[in-house]
């Protein structure tokens, strides 16, 4: 993200920017096959990695990629850590295995050393790698990234395990999810360290979308407040583009101030939940429209998401979830042209 990027996502969160605005959230599900290549060479060549990220701030410069050059291994990086065995498919991402068969298991986790274990070092070293390169081209890294407690400890143990144990074993699940979230918290401090320039935190987590409020209160929010607290920066963005109204109300009081949300929520429904300091990221549906409709269908969609709103600050509008996979250059160009048009309206 360019400084002058980076200025003007600053003034859309605290309100000062008017522009309808355009943004998306970029990794490893798109950037490889829009780029060309296969996901294992993303993964493995430091050098296609930078190449596929040059490839979309070059050939779309209007556009906010958050987090932008972003150095991960897919849902494998943070659960690495753990000690979990990261299967390699030449075009999908990678998978982990989980490692917690039995609710027991949890009382054997040691925290994870967040400079040297799994696949962490590599990712630093990949940022400051090329981080030099990073700058000659105008840009700076911007943000710590990291899944969220629940998500994290989804893959150690299995998802549906996991919302089974939140109630048949909670004391063992709250050691877990803070030892995650101690990890996590370790993990986000190491990025800042390594790369100063970073001003943001970004937390994703969808097993969030999973439970009821009650649960939110007790198994999400205390563990989300953490990690937005663990560093004083002025962007705290939360993805979650499962269902996300549980958490909404919530947002502001966790200390996120923008948040990804899925597209099955109108964003006017969720500007009324989350009120009017937390930044709007969202409004089109990836797959069905952005990835599959025709350029004419992504230009209706965003017009409609545009229509919907009389007040267009504190939005950045965008794919109700990541940029998913096989989304063309033509339907990101119709998004951006709808967006920004004066018949947006």
């Amino acid at each position: 993200m360019t400084n002058e990027q980076w200025e003007h996502l600053l003034a859309v969160i605290e309100g000062q920017e008017t522009a309808p605005t355009v943004g998306f959230i970029i990794d490893s599900p798109w950037l490889p096959g829009w780029a060309g290549m296969q996901a294992i060479d993303y993964y493995s060549s430091e050098a296609m990695w930078f190449e596929a990220n040059m490839k979309a701030i070059t050939v779309f410069p209007e556009v906010l990629f958050l987090p932008g050059f972003w150095s991960e291994f897919g849902m494998c990086t943070e659960p690495s850590a753990f000690g979990v065995r990261c299967k390699w498919a030449q075009d999908e991402m990678p998978f982990a295995d989980k490692i917690i068969n039995d609710v027991s298991d949890i009382a054997k986790l040691q925290k994870p050393n967040a400079r040297t274990d799994g696949l962490l070092p590599l990712m630093l070293h990949r940022l400051k790698a090329y981080e030099g390169r990073i700058v000659e081209a105008g840009h700076q890294v911007r943000f710590a990234v990291a899944r969220g407690p629940l998500n994290i400890a989804s893959f150690l143990m299995g998802t549906t395990e996991l919302m089974m144990a939140l109630y048949t074993d909670p004391e063992a699940i709250e050691k877990l999810l803070t030892l995650v979230t101690d990890f996590t918290a370790d993990w986000l401090t190491v990025q800042k360290e390594a790369c100063p320039s970073i001003e943001g935190v970004l937390v994703l987590d969808d097993i969030v979308g999973f439970v009821g409020e009650a649960d939110f209160k007790k198994w999400a929010a205390p563990y989300l407040t953490r990690l937005f607290g663990c560093l004083d920066v002025p962007v705290r963005f939360f993805h979650n583009d499962a269902p996300g109204l549980v958490c909404a109300p919530f947002l502001k009081d966790i200390g996120i101030n923008m948040f990804n949300f899925s597209h099955d929520h109108p964003m006017p429904e969720m500007r009324k939940l989350v009120g009017d300091s937390v930044t709007l990221f969202g409004g089109v549906p990836p797959r069905e429209v952005m990835a599959q409709g025709t350029p004419e269908e992504v230009a209706a969609a965003a017009k409609e998401a545009r229509q919907s709103l009389d007040d267009t600050r504190r939005v950045i509008f965008s794919c109700g979830g990541g940029m998913p996979p096989a989304v063309p250059t033509e339907n990101i160009k119709a998004f951006i042209e709808a967006i920004r048009s004066g018949d947006a309206r």
